[in-house]
C-alpha cells in the first residue's frame, strides 16, 4: 500500500536543511575543525554536539533525497531524468560557483594572508581562473570553488547513475531485491541496512577520508549513495514507515547508547581504549539508528499539512545555496564589533536567517530569470493536492 500525503518527509527535509545552517554557524566557533574563517571564541567543548550531529546529518539528507527521486522517476525514462536534473542541480551549481560562493573563497585567502583585500579585484581574477598560492583557500588548486555546493555535484551524479539503473532496479530481480528491503520488520530492519554501511565504513574510510572533491571521496560516496538507494526503495510505502515508527524509541536508545561509546572512545584515544573497527562500528550503527529514529519519530509527529510547508518546500533550495556565504558575510562583518561568543553567535544566526529570507522571498522567487539560477523552476508553485498533501518538488 502506498499513500501519497508525505508531509513529514517535506517537514524533515526543511529542518534538516535549517539544521545545516546552524552547523555550519558552530564550525565558526568549534575548536580544531577546519573552515573557511574560524572565530577568536573558539570552544573545545563544542566538537561533541557537532560529532553527534555530523555523523548522520548529511546521510540523512541524502536519504530524502533518494526519496524525491523516486517520485521524480514516475513515469519518466533515464535520459528524461538526467536532462531534468541537469537542470536543476547543475545549472545552479555552475551558478553558484561563479556568483554565491567566491566571497567565501576571498575571506578566507583574507584571513589566510595569501589573498590581498580587494572583492573585486579578488572576482576579475576568480573568474578569469586564478592561479592562486597553494592553500589559499578551499579548492584553490582549481579554477573554480563549490565549497558547500559540493552537495550539488554528488547528487547529480548518483541520480545520473541510479536513472541509468532503472531498467535494472525494475527488472525482475530488483524489485525482488527492493520488495526485500521493505519485508524487513523490527531488529532485522535495524541490523540489516547497517551492514552496507559498516562494511564501507571499515574498508573505506581509512583509506579514503573525506575530502568532498568527487573524485577521491569514495568512503562518503558509498555512505551517501547507499542510503540514497534505501531513499529510493523506501519512497512511500506505508508498511515499512509505519514499521520505522514504530521502532522509534528503540533506535533512538540503541542510537544513545552507540554515540555515548562512540564518544567515550574518542575521549580516551581508539587505540588505547579499543581497536579502532569498534569504533567504526559503532559510528556505523549510530549512523542508521539515529535515521531510524528521526524517520520514525518524523512519520509519527510531523505527518500533517503543515501550513507553513508549501513556503518552506520552495525555500529549501535558494537557502542552502546562499546560507554559508551568508554567515561568512555576518562573520566578517561582526567580527570587530567585539559582540562575545553568545551575542555574536545569535546576530549570526539572525543576519544569516533574515538574509536569506529577504534574498529568497523578496527577489529569487519574483524573477521568472532568476528562479532556475537557484534550483525553482519558472513556473508558479505547485497547488496543494485535493487531500491537502503538497508535491515534493525540492532538491
Amino acid at each position: 500500500m502506498t499513500t501519497e500525503r508525505r508531509h513529514d518527509i517535506d517537514a524533515l527535509r526543511a529542518l534538516a536543511f535549517a539544521l545545516l545552517i546552524l552547523y555550519h554557524v558552530g564550525m565558526y566557533y568549534v575548536a580544531g575543525w577546519p573552515w573557511h574563517i574560524k572565530s577568536p571564541h573558539a570552544a573545545e567543548w563544542l566538537r561533541w554536539p557537532m560529532v553527534v550531529v555530523n555523523v548522520w546529518r548529511m546521510d540523512l539528507v541524502f536519504l530524502i533525497s533518494g526519496v524525491a527521486f523516486g517520485f521524480l522517476s514516475r513515469g519518466r525514462g533515464p535520459m528524461s531524468l538526467i536532462g531534468h536534473r541537469t537542470v536543476r542541480l547543475l545549472l545552479p551549481l555552475v551558478f553558484g560557483m561563479a556568483v554565491v560562493v567566491p566571497y567565501q573563497a576571498y575571506a578566507q585567502g583574507v584571513a589566510n594572508g595569501l589573498v590581498a583585500p580587494g572583492f573585486g579585484a579578488f572576482m576579475l581574477r576568480y573568474l578569469s581562473g586564478g592561479p592562486w598560492p597553494k592553500g589559499a583557500f578551499d579548492g584553490s588548486d582549481f579554477p573554480m570553488t563549490w565549497n558547500h555546493l559540493w552537495y550539488l555535484a554528488y547528487l547529480f551524479v548518483y541520480t545520473a547513475i541510479l536513472a541509468l539503473l532503472l531498467p535494472v532496479l525494475r527488472s525482475s530481480a530488483g524489485l525482488r531485491l527492493r520488495s526485500a528491503f521493505l519485508r524487513l520488520r523490527g531488529w532485522r530492519l535495524i541490523a540489516v541496512p547497517t551492514v552496507p554501511l559498516l562494511l564501507s565504513t571499515l574498508w573505506l574510510s581509512p583509506r579514503f577520508p573525506a575530502t568532498h572533491d568527487m573524485v577521491h571521496d569514495w568512503y562518503l560516496h558509498a555512505l551517501y549513495f547507499t542510503v540514497f538507494l534505501y531513499g529510493y526503495w523506501m519512497g512511500v510505502h506505508e508498511e515499512i514507515w509505519r514499521e520505522l515508527e514504530r521502532l522509534r524509541r528503540p533506535a533512538l536508545a540503541l542510537a544513545a547508547s552507540c554515540i555515548a561509546a562512540y564518544l567515550s572512545l574518542r575521549l580516551f584515544g581508539f587505540g588505547a581504549a579499543a581497536p579502532a573497527w569498534v569504533a567504526h562500528a559503532l559510528r556505523a550503527a549510530y549512523l542508521w539508528t539515529a535515521i531510524v529514529a528521526i524517520l520514525g519519530f518524523a512519520h509519527r509527529h510531523l505527518n500533517r499539512p503543515w501550513p507553513w510547508l508549501r513556503w518552506a518546500n520552495e525555500s529549501v533550495y535558494p537557502w542552502h545555496m546562499l546560507h554559508q556565504t551568508l554567515i561568512i558575510v555576518a562573520a566578517v562583518a561582526l567580527a570587530p564589533m567585539r559582540l562575545g561568543p553568545v551575542l555574536e553567535t545569535a546576530a549570526i544566526v539572525a543576519l544569516t536567517a533574515g538574509g536569506c529570507w529577504a534574498l529568497t522571498d523578496v527577489l529569487i522567487r519574483r524573477l521568472g530569470w532568476l528562479r532556475p539560477l537557484f534550483g525553482l523552476p519558472r513556473r508558479a508553485p505547485p497547488q496543494a493536492l485535493p487531500n491537502g498533501s503538497t508535491a515534493i518538488v525540492g532538491i
